[in-house]
């Protein structure tokens, strides 16, 4: 047996993401049985995509590289209005008064995302603004 196999083999064994597979999936500090939950919810998120059509909003940390998703989205704004991609920015709106699966269209511009995280703060759904995690 290899050392590479015998590592893997340790790594399920440990309920850890074997490195052969973090060196080319998503970055997760998840144990592999939780990772594998997301790999299958990625996949069918992709896969109803695919067989369904755009959805009306996008599960953005399901995205292996979010960037490129919102590239892609400035890119469609600037083809649809004729305007230089680099002259654009995001204007972000945060709809904590609806889930995302009440949402059954598509913005006319732009895109609706959810399942983002952020650090150093949270979301205060009823302030409505951002709440420092280490008051003092």
């Amino acid at each position: 047996m290899s050392e590479e196999l015998d590592n893997m083999g340790a790594s399920l064994y440990d309920n850890m993401i074997p490195k052969a597979w973090s060196d080319v999936g998503f970055l997760s500090l998840k144990p592999l049985a939780s990772w594998i939950n997301d790999l299958i919810e990625r996949i069918e998120f992709f896969k109803n995509w695919v067989s369904g059509g755009p959805p009306p909003t996008y599960w953005i940390s399901g995205f292996f590289f979010p960037q490129a998703f919102f590239t892609g989205t400035l890119q469609n704004y600037a083809r649809k209005h004729r305007i230089a991609i680099d002259e654009l920015t995001f204007e972000f709106k945060m709809y904590d008064e609806i889930l995302p699966s009440e949402v059954t269209e598509k913005p006319d511009d732009g895109c609706y995302v959810w399942g983002m995280f952020m650090e150093g703060a949270r979301w205060n759904s009823t302030t409505h603004l951002l709440d420092d995690s280490n008051p003092k």
